[in-house]
């Protein structure tokens, strides 16, 4: 194999902040939960996480996250 073929084309990746973060809720549940996804740097790259309500603000406040408004239901359709 000669070495022309071995390489493959660098990837460009989209510029990631790393100190950006957010947070969109998604669910206040009767039980005192907020059901809600995380991210870092993309906002569109989340982990779902669920925490009691006074943990979420504590959560949002060590983040300095931004909090996303919420999906609107005829994107998610």
């Amino acid at each position: 194999m000669n070495q022309s073929t071995s390489l493959a084309a660098p990837i460009e990746l989209p510029q990631c902040d790393l100190t950006r973060r957010s947070v969109r809720v998604n669910r206040l549940r009767s039980n005192g939960f907020v059901e809600f996804e995380f991210s870092v740097g993309w906002p569109e790259l989340v982990v779902e996480l669920m925490m009691t309500e006074k943990d979420f603000h504590a959560f949002c406040t060590r983040q300095n996250a931004t909090v996303l408004p919420p999906h609107s239901e005829a994107a998610a359709q």
